[in-house]
């Protein structure tokens, strides 16, 4: 039944829920790094006004907090949504994989929302009502609770990635989780945890310099604006940089468990050692990279070395390319990796013995079903590719990777220079006097967001066409619905989303004309 049922479905049903899932992921970003970001803007501050009980920083406070609650509540309206598809339009792969995925987004629920919700009443209803140290407390407690929340997030879909701390049961055709510790502590949980929550500040700190900027270029919240701008460029310079380094190990991470992730937004074809990181090249963005030509990428500008040093930590290690991948290549440790076409064998083999074993176990011959056990347990690696008919179906689309990539790279190389420039005007020049770096800082928040939202499509699309890595595609992942049924909702959520993220933006704008309430 589980192998059937997965053949019938259609390709129409794949694709809209595969564009509905992303359209939910993507709005639901526009919220989520904005809120990281703002905690601890609005922290700061406030900190500011407990150690000196100045009027003028509760207000500075309350005005970020103002601005915070407007888009931490859309971003919990769509993130709830979010959440609900894995049950809707990926039943199987909740079937598949509920007992270890369901776990960090129940905690999450359970404790890390909770937490938020907690803290931010007092935090908005709290003044003059608590302590002024309960209240700060409270500030922080929200901006840790939203972080949390994002910590078993990303463990969920760190998982994803890197599958580790689970076994297959053949009983109950499910994956169950053995290491609760290696799930949640998971090399690539951290680092995604790390580089996910700094490039947050980042957009936290490019929001907070484009409506102080605003407010310098009109001449009015002149004080409030000046020191939200010193603010907002030592959170920012300092998130830069973190993002870099932990996007460096991000990188590494790719090359070791998903190295067909790093060939793709290389568009790196055959690979070898001493390997250069290409720094730019013409790929056409719309269409597939021809990978088998082998052919050399058009006026490319490469970094000598840096893809090898990036990905193995050595000038001249080997980093596979796509064809490297799909034809197998022997290891820097002398083993090696097999190719796509024999992974494929050995996934089909997976499959079979598991539908034997199941059938067995129906007709009471144990005999028959402890012998295909070691089979399962052999081939279960590459369960997934069992799905698989051709190496073509697990080349990730290599333009949108390539591009992707670097236009995360290079606008968080522009955020290390823009906020370090703005640091310096802020303590040693006077910055209401640089129009031009005013201006600049509002236009470098639609930037920020499209940074960010790029990493989220590296991630997501590098890792096609699995659900999980190796271990099941995504047409084996959904639901038994009717495409039209999700073509349905995919329109009703477009109309949704849009609306709220207009409504969020008007009330921002709304507020962030009114200004801050002196003296409350």
């Amino acid at each position: 039944m589980f192998n059937q049922l997965f053949l019938d479905i259609s390709a129409g049903t794949i694709d809209w829920s595969r564009a509905q899932f992303a359209l939910t992921a993507m709005y639901h970003w526009l919220f989520v790094p904005l809120t990281l970001g703002l905690a601890v803007i609005m922290g700061i501050t406030e900190t500011c006004y407990y150690r000196t009980k100045k009027q003028f920083w509760k207000d500075v406070a309350r005005f970020w907090q103002k601005l915070f609650g407007i888009n931490f509540a859309m971003g919990v309206a769509t993130g709830i949504i979010l959440e609900f598809q894995f049950g809707t339009n990926w039943s199987n792969y909740s079937w598949f994989v509920g007992d270890i995925f369901g776990a960090p987004l129940a905690i999450e629920g359970i404790l890390a929302f909770f937490m938020e919700s907690t803290f931010v009443a007092v935090m908005f209803f709290g003044w003059n009502k608590v302590s002024s140290g309960f209240h700060l407390a409270s500030t922080w407690l929200t901006g840790l609770g939203a972080t949390i929340s994002a910590w078993w997030i990303l463990v969920a879909n760190a998982w994803m990635q890197y599958p580790v701390g689970c076994e297959f049961n053949p009983d109950t055709m499910r994956n169950e989780m053995v290491s609760f510790v290696d799930v949640a502590l998971s090399p690539f949980a951290i680092d995604k945890f790390c580089h996910t929550v700094t490039s947050s500040w980042i957009v936290g700190a490019v929001f907070v310099v484009a409506v102080s900027s605003y407010y310098l270029l009109k001449k009015r919240e002149t004080e409030l604006a000046k020191q939200s701008l010193k603010i907002a460029a030592c959170v920012g310079f300092v998130a830069s940089l973190l993002a870099g380094i932990t996007g460096h190990h991000s990188a590494t991470l790719v090359g070791k468990v998903q190295p067909m992730k790093l060939a793709a937004m290389e568009a790196l074809c055959k690979g070898g050692e001493s390997q250069s990181l290409t720094a730019i090249a013409l790929v056409n963005p719309f269409k597939q990279y021809d990978y088998r030509s082998g052919e050399e990428l058009a006026c490319h500008v490469s970094i000598p070395y840096a893809l090898s040093m990036m990905a193995t930590h050595s000038m001249h290690g080997f980093v596979p390319g796509v064809n490297d991948l799909l034809d197998g290549y022997v290891k820097a440790d002398g083993t090696r990796e097999p190719s796509v076409a024999e992974k494929i064998v050995m996934g089909k083999a997976a499959v079979n013995a598991l539908m034997t074993y199941r059938k067995a176990k129906t007709e009471g011959n144990q005999t028959l079903a402890q012998k295909m056990l070691p089979v399962i347990r052999a081939n279960m690696k590459y369960f997934g590719y069992g799905y698989v008919e051709n190496g073509d179906q697990i080349v990730p689309n290599i333009p949108l990777c390539f591009w992707s990539f670097r236009i995360m790279v290079g606008m968080g190389s522009f955020f290390v220079l823009f906020f370090a420039v703005l640091y310096f005007f802020c303590y040693r020049k006077e910055v209401s006097n640089a129009r031009w770096l005013l201006i600049l800082g509002i236009c470098s928040l639609p930037m920020a967001y499209i940074a960010s939202e790029a990493g989220w499509v590296l991630a997501e699309m590098g890792r096609q066409p699995w659900t999980i890595q190796d271990m099941l595609p995504t047409w084996v992942a959904v639901s038994d619905v009717g495409a039209s049924s999700i073509a349905t909702t995919f329109f009703l959520f477009l109309g949704l989303f849009t609306l709220l993220l207009v409504v969020e933006i008007s009330i921002l704008i709304k507020q962030i004309k009114k200004g801050p309430e002196y003296g409350k």
